[in-house]
């Protein structure tokens, strides 16, 4: 995704703290029919499970089973990096086996049971997908302060989200339907000039775990960001959270203590380090506005002037956040997926969007948040 350098929660210009989205948690809107059990964008992974690979992408394969069991290996690329690794670690500790972060032999026998579920699947992409506004985003926040949203600058932008991975991942599944630019003018690698129609087939990583029950949302704008994340409903309650400068990492834990989910983070840096500390959570705010503050900036100008940034995936902390009961501090989402575990933050703690979305649907006010070194 693209992203003003001024607004990036990365290592170029940290913020002092994380500063604050200006929406309230827990904030409604209207009440959502309550019919829909399956998020319609006709791409879900219900009949998924039929769908062959291609080619063998046993790689890929290890990283959507492990989403989908709730070990996250980020953006699902088919590399064996840092975050698979984190992943496997925790599938290892969850299930009482030696973790080592090796895709060893105990540890593939344990996965067995899931070897039939397909790398990858083929989709055909609606109308909803196709035909939804996109457009590049200003640079200055005072622009974007005009912006209704903050929304995806391409449609495959939007795909990428919506199954957990990145634009470049999906061409290279898909050759033939970006083997050239779309336009005399684009540039190669420039996903906005990259036309997908409505009906296009694309093969797309298979994740799952995007059951939705339209009755348990409450917010019809929370429904939509759900199923454009790929993100069900159906997700186990956290009791505690524990997440390690050291590691990179955030385990959460339900009340019986058992690790039941993992996700690679960014956790501050040396000018803006991870308070280290108990908290709590005080609040859950689903598709936030963000409050920008040049006082909470380093290296910004007071003349840029406080503005209220639009929600949206391309917000300074994507389409989640988490307050704790420490001012300026939580955990949010993030405009740049790619960037999670590779660059620092500026305090606070930085998950995928979908990875984000799935842990808002986890935590309840009152939830333990242990930031330990």
């Amino acid at each position: 995704m693209k992203f003003a350098p001024l607004l990036c929660a990365a290592a170029l210009i940290p913020l002092a703290a994380c500063g604050k989205p200006a929406d309230k948690p827990e904030q409604k809107t209207e009440a959502t029919p309550k019919k829909a059990e399956w998020a319609e964008d006709g791409m879900t992974s219900r009949d998924s499970e039929a769908v062959k690979d291609d080619v063998a992408r046993p790689e890929m394969q290890l990283q959507v089973v492990l989403d989908r069991l709730g070990f996250s290996t980020g953006v699902v690329d088919g590399k064996m990096g840092t975050s698979t690794t984190n992943a496997l670690k925790g599938f290892q500790e969850a299930n009482g086996l030696d973790v080592s972060g090796e895709w060893d032999e105990p540890t593939k026998a344990m996965l067995a049971k899931w070897q039939a579920i397909p790398a990858t699947r083929t989709v055909k992409i609606p109308a909803s997908y196709a035909e939804a506004p996109v457009a590049a985003l200003p640079e200055k926040a005072s622009e974007q302060a005009k912006l209704a949203t903050m929304g995806y600058e391409s449609t495959l932008e939007r795909l990428a989200e919506r199954f957990h991975t990145t634009p470049d991942v999906l061409k290279s599944l898909n050759p033939d339907v970006f083997a050239a630019p779309a336009t005399e003018d684009a540039k190669d690698g420039d996903a906005a000039a990259t036309p997908v129609a409505t009906g296009t087939t694309l093969r797309v990583p298979n994740v799952g775990a995007d059951y939705i029950v339209a009755a348990e949302v409450d917010n019809a704008g929370w429904l939509a960001t759900l199923g454009s994340l790929g993100v069900g409903t159906d997700q186990p309650a956290a009791d505690r959270i524990e997440v390690s400068k050291k590691a990179g990492t955030m385990k959460v834990f339900d009340a019986g203590d058992k690790l039941i989910a993992l996700f690679t983070v960014t956790t501050g840096s040396a000018h803006d380090p991870l308070p280290i500390g108990k908290w709590k959570v005080k609040g859950v705010g689903r598709n936030p506005d963000y409050a920008f503050d040049p006082a909470l900036l380093r290296g910004v100008a007071a003349s840029e002037g406080k503005h209220r940034l639009p929600p949206g995936p391309n917000n300074p902390v994507g389409v989640v956040w988490i307050d704790l009961n420490k001012a300026h501090y939580g955990l949010h989402g993030t405009p740049e997926p790619q960037n999670i575990g590779h660059t620092e933050s500026n305090g606070c703690v930085r998950l995928t969007n979908w990875d984000a979305a799935r842990l808002a649907e986890m935590v309840t006010v009152g939830t333990k948040v242990d930031f330990v070194a």
